[in-house]
């Protein structure tokens, strides 16, 4: 069974934002078994709305639109249902209604006119009902393909299919099983994981597909395969799984969707009863940001520093500024006076401390743009590498989280 998935707004065309629905309603498909054919985004213009339902319909199954269906004249995804489908608007009494208890429930001003138009909708649409917004979410057929019109916004947009199109496309089609799983991997190239591994993937039964994911520090591996039989398509790709995992037992995390890096560094220290804290100078925060993200990190994430200054690292970490005169702001010895300092300052079994250039221009330091000194402070004492990522600024920044969380976990995996 194939989709395909419309986004409409020149909001999305102009890069004034990001479809972040379409990756969304992608994944949610692929575990009901429904392949996405396309994605394509269009203007709010009629012309091209109807085009791109005509180009739709001779391909997929079920076309998944998002957006146009705000209140103002720009908004004209309704309308061209109504043209798509041969229909014309009609006011729905369920939909008048949630709007006046919504604007009730938020203690927002009284309802303007243009807030009710949001009840009209084509007389032949089954209506799915928005709890979250004024715009309800359509659904309709055609030459037995399935058109979903969806809100743009991404909170009401996941409701509705959650709630109302899953479930009724899961009903209204029959469908093969898609199964996925998806190891990640710190510290290793594509390339020389793929020379690792060559004879198994070699060996890989032609139902089962691996793909390789790669970005800045990691590469995630996916194997996937479509069948009928759901429980023997499971057993089949867990394991070969279980296979790939042993093979490169040095540099795997876990599974995507159930842990991450930092959810394995969570696990860890906390088992363990262990604390974090952070001193981020070229990162900027970026390290903290990852793990406050992860829920319960309070149990075993004490606090950070951002020294961004060279006289923070002296003032508030106590880095001699002598060993910075000496070696630099960004060198191993200040950074490895930052983890421990850090440790001391937080009280805490381990740190991360970065220092380093991430450009455009080298600031204080007096190494190329890109370098960038990572320590950890163990119980046991610091370890420290140095590195040189490159002169795009936001590459450096990723790049030595990656490798800095990669560094943690290395340590605190240690018996």
């Amino acid at each position: 069974m194939l989709a395909e998935i419309i986004t409409i707004g020149d909001e999305i065309l102009i890069g004034q934002i990001i479809d972040t629905n379409s990756a969304y309603i992608s994944k949610e498909l692929n575990k009901i078994g429904v392949k996405v054919y396309q994605i394509t985004s269009i203007q709010d213009d009629r012309d091209h709305i109807l085009q791109s339902f005509n180009d739709a319909k001779k391909h997929v199954d079920l076309v998944i639109v998002t957006g146009g269906l705000g209140p103002t004249k720009d908004d004209v995804t309704k309308q061209t249902f109504c043209d798509f489908f041969e229909d014309t608007l009609v006011e729905d009494m369920n939909v008048v209604e949630n709007v006046k208890q919504l604007f009730k429930k938020y203690q927002l001003n009284k309802p303007l006119p243009a807030n009710f138009q949001q009840a009209m909708v084509p007389s032949k649409a089954t209506i799915l009902a928005n709890l979250h917004g004024t715009a309800p979410g359509m659904w309709m057929e055609k030459d037995n393909v399935v058109f979903v019109s969806l809100p743009g916004v991404p909170y009401e947009m996941k409701h509705l299919l959650q709630e109302e199109v899953l479930p009724r496309v899961v009903k209204r089609f029959n469908r093969p099983f898609i199964y996925h799983k998806t190891l990640l991997t710190y510290g290793l190239g594509e390339s020389a994981i793929a020379e690792r591994i060559a004879n198994w993937e070699n060996n890989l039964p032609e139902s089962i597909k691996l793909a390789y994911l790669p970005s800045l520090g990691r590469v995630r591996l996916r194997l996937s395969s479509t069948g009928k039989n759901e429980k023997l398509l499971q057993e089949s790709i867990d394991s070969q799984m279980d296979v790939l995992r042993g093979m490169l037992s040095d540099i795997a995390v876990g599974f995507e969707d159930e842990t991450s890096i930092v959810g394995r560094i969570a696990h860890i220290l906390t088992q363990k009863d262990q604390t974090l804290s952070l001193a981020e100078s070229c990162t900027g925060g970026s390290i903290v940001e990852q793990i406050t993200i992860e829920a319960g990190a309070s149990s075993f994430f004490l606090g950070s520093i951002v020294p961004y200054k060279t006289e923070l690292k002296t003032k508030i970490l106590g880095v001699p500024s002598s060993l910075i005169k000496k070696h630099s702001v960004v060198s191993i010895e200040v950074a490895e006076s930052m983890a421990i300092n850090c440790c001391k300052l937080f009280d805490t079994d381990f740190s991360i401390a970065t220092t380093g250039i991430a450009g455009p221009t080298k600031g204080d330091g007096k190494d190329e743009v890109g370098t960038v000194c990572i320590a950890i402070g163990t119980p046991h004492g610091v370890i420290s590498e140095k590195f040189s990522f490159g002169n795009d600024r936001f590459r450096v920044i990723e790049k030595s989280t990656n490798k800095a969380f990669e560094m943690l976990l290395k340590e605190i995996s240690k018996n």
